[in-house]
Formats: structure tokens, sequence, C-alpha cells
């Protein structure tokens, strides 16, 4: 994205605000004793994606992959890829990012290991290409494939294992259900295939700086230290996962055509506790014209888009808030 300052419009800002920042040398605060994702809480995980075909994305994800769609803005989709875990895909022109920009992300969709199989043979007859096929080999803490969408963002289908590595997250992998595409749903996947986990893959060049500011300004704690790689929880079935840029499949780049997001019920709390922690985005809650959602955006130490959503209880957000378990709907 251009370090011009242009107008842009937000997805869930209504704001016309600068783009892109330079990355500074991280200076993160020391820890409190308090543990923010337990005080002001966090109900799912987002990540924003942007295209300039959005109808042919869109097509991709709720036909090819039986992703079903929660929310409709017109220009921005929202679709389930976990229990609590979305993708919003967006009419590039109309977001806060371009689809020129690197797409500096790899999305996890975590799968049940019976059903790795059934996902390979699947997907390698489809219109896709692939950064890397399925190749399992014993005693690894997980295996996967890795395709691309129809505009070049990283798609993993992942199966972590019983291994000493995953001794925390798995009992959680165990307990979670997976999500299958609505019976009313025109789609191509055979039945029995679903995902029941989402991890947003970032990747960073100051690993140490980056876990301060994940462990001690977000309040994240570590489920899986790969050592190169590490994943924290944001949700029920979301996950970030840091990565040594050195090692991972992108490498570092100071823009990044993505946003990852974080619904909350206390975004005033959420709000009051980074503004001075982060560099901000926003100079304040935005409440969205037409009363759907109150948001705020800022950024990571390495210029990673993060914004926080609350979805207010009106008719356009019904979908989302019952896949979000809200009982009213």
């Amino acid at each position: 994205m251009s370090r011009n300052i242009r107008l842009i419009t937000c997805l869930f800002l209504s704001l016309t605000l600068s783009c892109g920042q330079q990355e500074e040398p991280l200076q993160v605060e020391e820890s409190t004793p308090m543990n923010q994702m337990q005080e002001f809480g966090t109900t799912a995980g987002n990540v924003f994606l942007y295209y300039e075909d959005l109808d042919r994305a869109v097509k991709f994800y709720t036909e090819t992959l039986g992703m079903k769609i929660v929310l409709d803005y017109g220009f921005a989709k929202m679709i389930q890829a976990s229990p609590t875990g979305f993708l919003t895909l967006v009419d590039h022109t109309k977001g806060m990012h371009s689809n020129e920009e690197p797409k500096t992300v790899a999305l996890a969709l975590v799968i049940d290991e019976s059903q790795i199989e059934g996902w390979w043979e699947y997907m390698r007859k489809q219109d896709v290409e692939f950064l890397h096929e399925y190749n399992p080999v014993e005693g690894r803490a997980h295996n996967a494939f890795v395709a691309t969408d129809p505009e070049g963002y990283y798609l993993e289908f992942e199966v972590f294992l019983d291994h000493p590595e995953n001794e925390k997250l798995m009992p959680i992998l165990n307990a979670t259900e997976s999500v299958y595409p609505a019976p009313d749903q025109t789609h191509t996947v055979p039945e029995g295939l679903g995902f029941k986990t989402l991890i947003a893959w970032g990747y960073y060049k100051d690993m140490d700086g980056i876990r301060r500011f994940y462990e001690d300004v977000m309040g994240l704690e570590m489920i899986i230290d790969q050592g190169w790689a590490w994943i924290y929880p944001t949700s029920p079935s979301t996950y970030i996962g840091l990565v040594d840029e050195s090692r991972g499949m992108h490498n570092f780049t100071e823009d990044k055509g993505v946003t990852i997001s974080f619904f909350t019920d206390n975004i005033e709390g959420w709000y009051d506790h980074l503004k001075d922690k982060m560099e901000m985005r926003s100079k304040e809650l935005s409440k969205e014209e037409n009363g759907r959602f109150t948001a705020f955006v800022g950024y990571d130490p390495a210029n990673y888009y993060l914004e926080f959503d609350e979805f207010n209880d009106v008719a356009e957000n019904q979908r989302l808030l019952k896949a979000l378990g809200k009982d009213d709907y």
C-alpha cells in the first residue's frame, strides 16, 4: 500500500485515516498481574482478506470449501471457518488494504485426523494450486498440505497429532466440534468433511519483541512452542501463530494485505487498555452509523492491523449472532 495518505472506506469504520505505518523499535510496557484476555474477553476471531474479484472468492470459500455466510454487508461477506472462527472477504476497493499488498499471512484450517485424507483427495481434484502437497511423516507433531485460494492467500489444511509438543492443545481440539456445510447450502464438499479450528499465521523478524507484545500487552498465553513458531489461543476455536520469517512460508514485509480481528463484548475495556500501549489507527471508538457495530483498529509492532469489534443486536447481524451462540436469535 502506498505510504501516501489517501481516503479509504474501512469495513467496520466509517473514518478517514492514514494507511500503513513504519515499523518502529519494539517498545512494550512491562506486564501487569492482570490477564487482559480474561479481564476483557474475546468471543471469536476473524481474519479480513482483500480481493479484486470478490464474487469469485466467495464462491470458492462457500462452494469449494463449504463455509457458510453469516454476515453480508455487500462489499464484505463474513464466512464461518470454525465454531468461533471467521473469515471476512472484502472488495479491496472498499477496504483497508489493496489486493496488491503482500499477502503475508497463512491460514491453518485445522481438521480432524480422520478427515485429512478425504480433504486431500477432494482438494487435489479442484482447480487450485498447491504450495505443498500432502506427504505425512510418521512421528511428526502435525501433518498438512498447503493450497492457495483464488487470489493467492495460503490455506494450510492441517491436522495436529498426539505428540508432546501438542500436549496442551490436544484436549481442546478433541473437545471442539467441527463445522460443516449448511444443509441448504450449495457446495461440492464430500459428506463428513469440515473444519474445527482456525489459526492465523503472521511472520516476524523480532520474535522476542513480538512475543512480549502479545503476551504482556494483549495477555495471550502460549499453548504450543514449535521453537521458531508460537501458537496462542484467542477464542475457543481460533489462534494466532507468530512465525520466524526466516523459517516460515513467508518473509517479513512492511505492508500486509490482511487484518486480524477480535470479537468482544467489552470493546470499551479493550480500547481503554490498548490506546496508550500500542500504535492506534483509530483515535477513538467508532460507532457505525447504522448501529451495526462498534470498532477500533491498531497496529502490532510489525504493522499487522488489529481490529476489535463488538456487534450490536440488529437484524443485519442476525446470522452472525446465531453463530456466536446469542440465544436471543
